[in-house]
């Protein structure tokens, strides 16, 4: 009986039903934690990275797991044909970790970001999202690990529950994809059409996309959960029968050169009012990011900012009192209006969602909901400082910013304060 590894992280928390999944269709199912021995990882068939909130979600869902060095292991083991299922979480690992969609050198070719439910044409909601969804299989079922025991069109009723689950791809590596038929499960209707709005497509996610695999085919991040009924089955049947038959991957390979992002100097307009929010009480999420670059081998000390860009039409001192008083930019039980650092052995970067989701709905709320009309413009962001206590300053920085553990550049721009 094939042997697979359930992958658990910290926080994650769907592993009882992945196990039952696998015992359905005669899988092995055996518990493996992340900071279990790495070599130990070869004696298995196969893998599934579960879902939940690995870390928190702290800096962005994912990318602290990609991080580990587990996942390092487990790209050794995809090299060797060995099918790996990334469920949710565990997709949005998958993806930070660069192993899907499979660009060169595992760098990071795709986002998984906050959810935007789109009718015609309006933002209907955003955030968290549960519902049950239909997927419709758009490859050959030998296309990957995980639609061999389907056919092309065939859809499943299975369900979905996460708030970073919107695709985004650059539109010149999207083509590329569809071309290579990587883009394995779409979101579609009760008749199976393909209808890019909400409904139907739960969270804005381009091409209506809830699953994609790496060239190969045998890694497949997916961001719904079939190991959460029995629907879902096949998923795992596909896998067995994939180990079964001597792990047949696809020939295909991806040719794509993703371009090289740039960090922007940060210049505010010096008419806008900028509030950095810092707190009281610990930040635990600038504690995860820096003991994640601590295990990276950075001496440094990171702290942590939100950061509101108020721009108003008029009135300025009483739309500022006004906004204060709503308490919707921060709770001041445990956050304060603080200032940014700056030191010779400290960095700022102010980094933003590129479709500021967070910024917009509460821009609403004030507008709308408290009133204050002469709100003209808001923008969210999150400073991370950093602060080098050991080696070259510029050197450390760099190699910081290339882990991507602060931003991702397809869903963020990242600029540089001082």
């Amino acid at each position: 009986m094939a042997k697979i590894a359930i992958i658990q992280f910290p926080g994650s928390n769907t592993e009882r039903e992945t196990f039952m999944a696998c015992k359905r269709v005669n899988l092995m199912p055996v518990e493996v934690l992340w900071n279990s021995p790495l070599e130990n990882l070869s004696n298995f068939d196969g893998y599934v990275i579960v879902g939940g909130f690995s870390y928190e979600d702290r800096s962005r869902a994912g990318v602290i797991a990609a991080l580990e060095p587990i996942m390092g292991q487990i790209k050794i083991e995809a090299t060797k044909n060995k099918p790996v299922l990334g469920i949710c979480n565990g997709a949005q690992i998958l993806v930070e970790s660069g192993i899907v969609p499979g660009v060169k050198n595992n760098r990071i070719g795709v986002a998984l970001t906050d959810n935007k439910r789109i009718k015609m044409g309006q933002v209907v909601g955003v955030g968290y999202y549960n519902t049950w969804v239909n997927l419709k299989m758009s490859t050959p079922s030998n296309r990957s690990a995980f639609t061999r025991h389907l056919k092309k069109g065939d859809s499943i009723h299975i369900p979905l529950a996460h708030g970073e689950g919107r695709f985004v791809i650059p539109d010149d590596l999207l083509e590329k994809l569809i071309q290579n038929n990587q883009m394995v499960y779409l979101y579609c209707d009760d008749q199976g059409k393909i209808v890019n709005e909400f409904p139907t497509n739960p969270n804005g996610s381009i091409y209506n996309l809830a699953a994609i695999c790496n060239p190969a085919g045998n890694v497949m991040a997916m961001m719904p959960h079939p190991e959460r009924t029995k629907n879902g089955d096949v998923i795992f049947s596909s896998m067995k029968d994939f180990i079964e038959n001597g792990n047949p991957i696809s020939t295909d390979t991806l040719n794509y050169n993703r371009p090289l992002y740039s960090i922007k100097d940060y210049s505010p307009n010096p008419d806008v009012t900028e509030w950095p929010i810092d707190m009281i009480i610990t930040d635990n999420e600038a504690s995860s990011v820096n003991n994640a670059l601590k295990h990276l081998g950075h001496d440094v000390s990171i702290t942590r900012l939100n950061h509101w860009e108020i721009s108003t039409a008029e009135n300025k001192k009483s739309v500022l009192e006004k906004i204060d008083i709503s308490g919707e930019l921060y709770n001041s039980n445990k956050e304060y209006i603080g200032t940014i650092q700056s030191s010779d052995n400290t960095a700022s970067f102010l980094v933003r969602q590129k479709d500021d989701v967070y910024g917009r709905a509460k821009y609403e709320s004030l507008t709308q909901r408290f009133e204050i009309n002469e709100l003209s413009e808001l923008k969210y962001g999150v400073i991370w400082n950093v602060t080098v206590n050991r080696g070259n300053f510029e050197t450390v920085l760099q190699e910081i910013l290339n882990t991507h553990i602060l931003y991702n550049p397809l869903s963020h721009e990242c600029y540089r304060i001082n």
